[in-house]
């Protein structure tokens, strides 16, 4: 829709620096400014009559007596008004009264964000811009014996409405087509101005604005600017545009928002590009001036009529650069536009010189659950008895907030006995659902068929797979792998995150139900197989496989309730990807497994050697995780191919086959391999390993000297190899190691002159308790300390005099984390005080983990760079002789309840927008208000005035196993601690504070902040921060909650606020 609202002399949008987003009761829709003996039987009577018609509420002024200056009364009117219409007639500046008026209007659009709408009855836009013509003389005759400075108000508000884009009486044949414009638009003004009910239930909004307010604040209110929203089909592009639309188009002379041009505007089969833009233009056009049948007879039409004007333009799913050059040219408008793309194609954006992109991301999974509950229950919490049922649909649904909305709808209303019925065929309904659907396959429908053939292999097989593996993998069939990937990145159906493909769930399903629809009743004729029950129909017969199937992909949430036969894959000749991970194939049939393989993934394996058969001469990645295999083959084969190999927690593995020809391996995962006892010679031939993980392989005594021949290697792990004594001196010619990891290598006697120091980033020696003696006799400790210059993470945990260590080995300035703490619960560490001031010169330490060092006593100064201090279960520490300066630091000092009062102060008031916790018995007199229990209500001296108010929080936690608060949002994972064999032994529970605001009928605010451990009789604080658009009262009320990650909610015993400061902008 197209519409047209004031100018603004201010420099920053509605949204950045909100006059009219300040909350503000409108009791009128429309003040009408008019002389009344020019208008008032004529024009504007059937303005009002119109206006009124369509329910529109104006300010009629009978009853006011009229005088030289206009009263408060009248002031009232005018600022309580959503938009002033001024009707400018030939006689309208011979009143002083009409003059103060519109000072006082233009004064309220600039600072209250009122619309101005601006009617030349009978008159030149332009004399009245300049105060010239007939206009002009009765302007000056009105100035005799005024003041200068009331003179220059008048003169500046005549200017300013003048170049308001308004209605001329001249260019309309007719007075009734022009009224009944006038009250279309007004109403469309209403519509855009008036609080929208549309973005109410929004999740997620507030911290998709902070990121884009950055691009909405560049350049100067001069300058135009161009901002691309970027993002997957159904993420919430449209609804972050239409937001911005909404908030900001007041502040524009001319609004427009062209939706859904990839459908709505496809291009019509020209034969030239001039052709192209003269259509969209006409589109663009039609949309500006309410005229569906308007034409272009040249290009230089929508520069002639916006080039003077102050516009906001939104194109919304964009997917062609012809269609920003048409209608979003920069040149055709006016200084201080501002122009948005959302598309979900990044090529159209740099194609277009847009380089101010804000790029969606999928929202987490708290956002995720609300956004799914919100659309499912009518709130954003699930219903008691639906918990465990909303998280398994989010499973399957994924993250992409169309999907949620849809599904949260479809399941609205049902009950529990209809939700569990209905989730196993939800991810048939899913993809089949039509509005789902329609939006994706869209995007899928639009790619070259190579891209759709990439595509379907990401989405049958290859999400989450490594991206040099995926290349490896699809060299031969795709020309170029890489630049496949980059389209669809490009086009926002993929994302590569830490060298892995990731696709989105729907996306996945997507993918797998368009090879499925291809033969929907013979799933033996598809490239790909991912149903267990087809996968089990065609492995079952015995006719239906055949050369179709290239793909097996078998995961852990399928079960095949029959067993195959020994002889299952002999008929897939041209099987390459399988990969098995759920239980009921047959192991036996790797006897007849293709030779075309290309990946190979099953786990829990249980033969315990491959048969002679097996040819690896294609496999580009081998993955065995907890097999049976005691060896992998006899005699050698030929590797070439082979880039990855897992064989992760196999603890019957004993040997490894030659490498020789393993070259290109570049991936190599040996942990917990137990029973394993050497590593081959060959494993030199590996030149381009990068990673090789050993830990846990606790028979493994030695390395072979050839390991100094992988020059490539960039990380070992070595942690918790018992057997280890020594480390070869050929590892000096690991030039490229950049991560060592010796962790629980009690028998490890090492010479760190034969570790690489110059090139180690991370270095963790945690537990070598046969290290110290070898320092001590070491003669190259002066050389070592040459070598210390890169390694910016070390951990020292369970070592007796770990500290004595740091200065010889790691540099001051580039260290940035420091983990130090003891083993478990046993106290391994004589440590009472830490190296003073050695490590407060450390510039860049940004963690110090110092848990359960329970002989600490006191903590020297710190350095300020430090975001993260875990001195959790420091049972003797007393002292803090330090301070804390970073604003976003995470305090931890669980049990230690020895702090004296001085250190507890300190960090309690420390300044943080994460949190800071330490035991406590009651919330301190520094908070302002206090309450027991879980909520508390803070009275504001007024309503804030600047862009927020910040609060320090606090909450006194309490065990209470009865007390069920109904409260997913900060329910979190768990982190598990492994023993010798790879078993998680214990969980560490983490816990999230929780707290919403309520400010009148607004009740949505809310924050939630991840904390450490949750124990009772410990004080938590955080920073809370409320914005003032959310603040419609000048009382707040804030409820508290406690939730633990084993779903344990916690009692709060008392809570605390105190007002810190407002934030102006």
């Amino acid at each position: 829709m197209a519409s047209s609202s004031s100018s603004s002399s201010s420099t920053a949008l509605t949204l950045l620096a909100p006059p009219s987003s300040l909350p503000h009761n409108w009791k009128y829709h429309v003040f009408p400014s008019f002389h009344g003996p020019d208008v008032r039987k004529t024009i504007l009577s059937h303005v009002v009559k119109e206006l009124m018609s369509k329910g529109i509420d104006l300010f009629i002024d009978n009853d006011i007596e009229r005088s030289k200056s206009i009263g408060p009364e009248l002031v009232e009117a005018i600022r309580g008004s959503r938009i002033a219409i001024v009707l400018l007639s030939k006689n309208y500046a011979s009143s002083t009264w009409c003059l103060n008026e519109l000072v006082e209007i233009i004064k309220c659009r600039d600072e209250l964000g009122q619309t101005v709408m601006s009617i030349f009855y009978e008159v030149d836009p332009t004399d009245i811009k300049k105060q010239t013509g007939d206009f002009g003389k009765v302007f000056e005759e009105t100035c005799k014996g005024k003041t200068e400075e009331e003179i220059q108000r008048w003169k500046h508000a005549l200017t300013e409405v003048a170049q308001i884009a308004g209605f001329h009486s001249n260019n309309w044949e007719t007075e009734a087509e022009m009224i009944e414009a006038i009250a279309t638009d007004v109403s469309n003004k209403l519509n855009l101005s008036a609080p929208s009910s549309d973005f109410e239930d929004l999740v997620g909004m507030e911290s998709q604005m902070t990121k884009i307010r950055r691009l909405l604040q560049l350049g100067s209110d001069e300058s135009v600017r161009k901002i691309g929203i970027l993002g997957q089909s159904g993420i919430g592009k449209t609804t972050i545009a239409r937001y911005i639309f909404n908030r900001c188009s007041q502040d524009f002379q001319t609004s427009v928002f062209i939706g859904n041009i990839r459908r709505n505007y496809a291009m019509p089969a020209y034969s030239d590009k001039h052709s192209v833009k003269l259509y969209l233009q006409e589109k663009l056009m039609s949309q500006v001036t309410n005229d569906k049948d308007i034409k272009a007879p040249h290009l230089g039409v929508v520069k002639d009529r916006l080039k003077d004007k102050k516009v906001l333009l939104v194109l919304d799913d964009v997917d062609q650069s012809v269609q920003v050059e048409a209608m979003a040219n920069e040149t055709c408008v006016g200084p201080g536009s501002l122009i948005i793309i959302t598309t979900q194609d990044q090529r159209v954006l740099k194609a277009s010189g847009i380089d101010h992109i804000h790029k969606m991301d999928l929202p987490g999974d708290d956002e995720a659950l609300q956004i799914f509950c919100i659309n499912a229950f009518g709130q954003k919490y699930p219903k008691d008895g639906f918990e465990e049922l909303a998280w398994k649909v989010m499973d399957l649904v994924g993250r992409l907030p169309l999907g949620l909305e849809v599904m949260g709808s479809y399941f609205r209303g049902m009950s529990e006995q209809e939700w569990t019925k209905a989730l196993p065929n939800l991810r048939a309904h899913l993809v089949r659902n039509g509005e789902i659907a329609n939006i994706l396959k869209f995007s899928y429908d639009a790619l070259y068929d190579k891209d759709k053939d990439l595509f379907l292999h990401i989405a049958c097989f290859f999400h989450f797979q490594v991206v040099d593996v995926v290349e490896g993998c699809l060299k031969e069939s795709f020309l170029d792998v890489r630049q496949g990937l980059h389209v669809l990145s490009q086009k926002s159906l993929i994302s590569t995150k830490h060298g892995r493909i990731e696709m989105p769930k729907l996306l996945i399903q997507l993918g797998r139900e368009i090879v499925r629809q291809e033969y929907p009743s013979e799933p033996g004729k598809r490239q790909f197989l991912n149903d267990a029950k087809d996968i089990e129909d065609v492995l079952g017969d015995d006719n239906a496989g055949n050369n179709s199937v290239i793909g097996i992909y078998f995961d852990d949430n399928q079960e095949i309730t029959s067993s195959t036969s020994e002889r299952a894959f002999e008929r897939f000749s041209n099987l390459q990807f399988l990969e098995i991970v759920g239980k009921g194939i047959n192991p036996q049939s790797m006897n007849y497994i293709s030779r075309e393989l290309r990946v190979l993934k099953w786990w829990e394996f249980q033969m315990t050697c491959f048969p002679s058969s097996f040819n690896p001469k294609f496999l580009v990645r081998l993955d065995m995780n907890f097999s049976g295999l005691t060896k992998l083959w006899k005699g050698n084969k030929p590797l070439n191919s082979l880039k990855w190999m897992d064989l992760s927690y196999s603890k019957r593995l004993k040997e490894l086959p030659d490498l020789s020809t393993a070259t290109n391996l570049y991936y190599l995962d040996l942990s917990y391999c137990s029973s394993l006892l050497k590593l081959p010679s060959s494993i030199g031939n590996a030149i381009n390993l990068q990673r090789l993980n050993l830990s846990g392989c606790s028979s493994l005594v030695k390395l072979p000297s050839s390991i100094g021949n992988a020059i490539n290697l960039e990380e070992l792990d070595l942690s918790l190899c018992w057997s280890l004594v020594d480390l070869p001196a050929s590892m000096r010619n690991l030039g490229r190691l950049s991560e060592l990891k010796l962790e629980g290598c009690s028998k490890l006697e090492v010479n760190l002159a034969n570790i690489n120091l110059e090139s180690l980033v991370v270095l963790d020696l945690s537990g070598c308790s046969s290290l110290k003696s070898d320092l001590e006799s070491s003669t190259d400790i002066q050389e070592l300390d040459s070598w210390r210059g890169r390694i910016g993470r070390i951990v020292l945990r369970g070592m007796k005099k770990p500290v004595s260590l740091l200065p010889l080995v790691v540099g001051e300035h580039v260290l940035d984390w420091l983990l130090l703490k003891s083993d478990h619960q046993e106290s391994s560490t004589d440590i009472q005080e830490l190296v003073d001031p050695w490590i407060g010169r450390i510039s860049r330490l940004r963690r110090l983990i110092l848990s359960r060092m329970r002989n600490l006593v006191s903590l020297p100064q710190l350095p300020g760079s430090l975001l993260e201090l875990d001195a959790e279960d420091c049972e003797s520490l007393e002292r803090l002789n330090c301070s804390f300066r970073y604003p976003h630091i995470r305090l931890n000092f669980l049990n230690c309840y020895k702090l004296n009062q001085e250190a507890r102060d300190l960090i309690i008031q420390t300044p943080t927008n994460e949190y800071a916790v330490c035991p406590a018995e009651e919330v301190p007199h520094c908070f302002t208000h206090r309450s027991s229990g879980s909520s508390l209500t803070v009275k504001l001296d007024q309503t804030p005035v600047g862009k927020s108010a910040k609060f320090k929080a606090c909450i006194l936690s309490a065990s209470d196993d009865k007390n069920n608060i109904r409260l997913l949002e900060g329910i979190l994972g768990t982190e598990g601690e492994v023993d010798e064999t790879g078993d998680i032994t214990s969980k560490r529970y983490w816990g999230s504070v929780c707290c919403s605001i309520t400010s009148g009928e607004n009740a949505s605010i809310a924050c939630n902040k991840r904390v450490g451990q949750v124990f009772s009789g410990h004080l938590f604080t955080f920073e809370v921060e409320v914005e003032t658009e959310e603040v419609t009262s000048t009382e707040l009320l804030f409820d508290f909650a406690l939730v633990n990650s084993d779903s344990k909610t916690w009692k709060i015993k008392e809570c605390g606020i105190f007002q810190l400061m407002e934030v102006l902008c």
